[in-house]
């Protein structure tokens, strides 16, 4: 799927429709300290062997996001395009 380099859209900082430089959203990094992490690190401790990480589920797609960064302000937003969709997004000129 296809997305444009350069989008004008509403910024709610400025509070005018801008120009919005677009690049594809990293996903962060995961949080050490989150409850399932911690969970799952305390049923690895001691005797009983390995216990499973994720469960194996029918896989949909994932959801594409962008990165939009205000020209004006510089403040950044992210958005959604589309639902659960199974192509990748590219951002092209």
């Amino acid at each position: 799927m296809k997305y444009p380099k350069e989008v004008r859209t509403y910024c709610p900082n400025c509070n005018s429709h801008q120009p919005f430089k677009a690049r594809l959203a990293s996903k962060g990094r995961a949080r050490s300290m989150a409850i399932g992490n911690r969970k799952h690190e305390r049923s690895l401790l001691g005797h009983g062997g390995k216990v499973a990480g994720e469960k194996t589920v029918k896989k949909q797609g994932k959801r594409q996001k962008v990165m939009l960064e205000c020209q004006t302000c510089k403040k950044k937003q992210e958005r959604v395009v589309g639902g659960r969709t199974k192509k990748k997004l590219e951002v092209k000129a």
